[in-house]
């Protein structure tokens, strides 16, 4: 396994104080010099829970973060002074498993060992409806409308459906898998739930013919979470077996060849994943207290992220996609700051070992990887250059025919 140095530090925890309500007293990003003196991965430590984090979400635009924790609470972060805004106690009375928040910020969910489903006011911290599952629900989400909220559990295999805002049960899917749901998420359109289980496959649920509509199975051993790309093509699924399966979902693909596989980086279990917004990154974390940073497309790694002193437990991109947060049993969560890791030596010596130039885009200026077999008319610009050219060309053109027409 590759990492970055065996002589240099370069990711750097800051130095904090703490007080004794958990608040972090100094919020400044810290880093060390990589590389030929580059300035590339500042990371920041938050410090607050006293057991494990095991969930953790961008909230209100990216500024503040939002945890679930083995200790029963949940609290929200304010990511550039460090403060903790909010803290959530007296629901759960065993350990979080997940947490995820709705649409405008207003609301999140919280499910936990101790077989309840619960929905918070933000602002006020009550809690507006509490629901039960028969065992330890180990997941649960919000649909991107906020209209629904899905919960998976284990004992019963259980997923349930119900109504965001009454907390009412619309559906209860008993026979979803033969073992325990590890994870569960809604699809971008809000028309489908997926599920990961225990029994090794992950399952489509179309909402509206209620029905699985597609059933996956690939890995040899427990998957553990996954998710779908924001243009639902990409699917991926994280496992026990030490790698990530992208899955074309799209056009079907892996019917006849198979899934792709992001393997050789975790040295453990695979325990989450994520997309980045435009589907080309995809970060994993793992039991092997690592968060890895994939070139999907390439099925390499760009970059390993070491720092945690335990379990990884869940790992998010933010939407401009140059920051990261992990969330770890060893009591913290840590922000990685990653928009110039294209610069970092290593990720350029390994792009160029798998015949990968790197271009400096003549356009923007940011460095993009192409591949020596590909033959673009321009092969100085980058991919969403060329992206935004070719809109600007088809509304140039829509513009021209509504002249001719008039």
């Amino acid at each position: 396994m590759t990492t970055l140095s065996e002589d240099v530090d370069y990711l750097a925890v800051d130095t904090q104080s703490e007080s004794n309500d958990g608040r972090i007293s100094a919020a400044t990003w810290e880093h060390e010099d990589l590389a030929q003196g580059q300035e590339l991965v500042k990371i920041r430590v938050f410090r607050g829970h006293t057991e494990s984090v095991n969930s953790c979400n961008y909230i209100d635009n990216d500024t503040k973060i939002l945890s679930g924790s083995s200790d029963k609470t949940s609290r929200i972060w304010d990511i550039i002074t460090g403060e903790l805004k909010h803290h959530y106690t007296g629901g759960h009375e065993a350990a979080i498993s997940e947490i995820s928040i709705n649409d405008n910020s207003r609301r999140f969910v919280s499910s936990g060992w101790d077989k309840k489903v619960q929905v918070w006011d933000v602002e006020t911290g009550n809690i507006l409806w509490t629901g039960r599952h028969a065992g330890i629900v180990t997941c649960c989400r919000f649909s991107h409308d906020g209209k629904l909220v899905i919960s998976g559990s284990d004992l019963d295999n259980t997923l349930k459906i119900w109504d965001a805002n009454s907390g009412e049960l619309l559906q209860n899917l008993e026979d979803m898998h033969e073992s325990t749901i590890t994870s569960c998420i809604f699809a971008p359109a809000d028309d489908k739930v997926v599920t990961t289980s225990m029994d090794r496959t992950s399952k489509f649920y179309d909402l509206r013919s209620n029905k699985v509509t597609i059933q996956l199975e690939g890995h040899i051993n427990i998957i553990a979470d996954c998710d779908i790309s924001f243009d639902e093509r990409k699917f991926a699924t994280a496992s026990w077996d030490k790698s990530v399966k992208i899955w074309d979902v799209a056009t079907g693909a892996y019917r006849t060849s198979g899934p792709g596989c992001l393997q050789g980086s975790h040295e453990g279990t695979v325990s989450c994943c994520q997309f980045s917004r435009d589907g080309l990154m995809l970060v994993s974390g793992s039991y092997d207290n690592t968060v890895v940073v994939w070139d999907v497309d390439n099925e390499m790694q760009k970059l390993q992220l070491q720092g945690h002193d335990d379990w990884v437990n869940d790992v998010c991109f933010s939407t401009d996609q140059n920051n990261i947060l992990s969330a770890s049993k060893d009591h913290t969560i840590r922000m990685w700051n990653v928009q110039d890791t294209e610069k970092i030596p290593v990720v350029l010596e390994r792009k160029k070992a798998m015949g990968l130039s790197i271009m400096k885009c003549s356009n923007c200026g940011k460095p993009f990887s192409i591949s020596q077999m590909d033959s673009f008319r321009d092969n100085t610009i980058c991919v969403f250059c060329r992206l935004q050219n070719r809109e600007q060309e088809m509304l140039a053109i829509m513009n021209s025919v509504k002249v001719d027409e008039d």
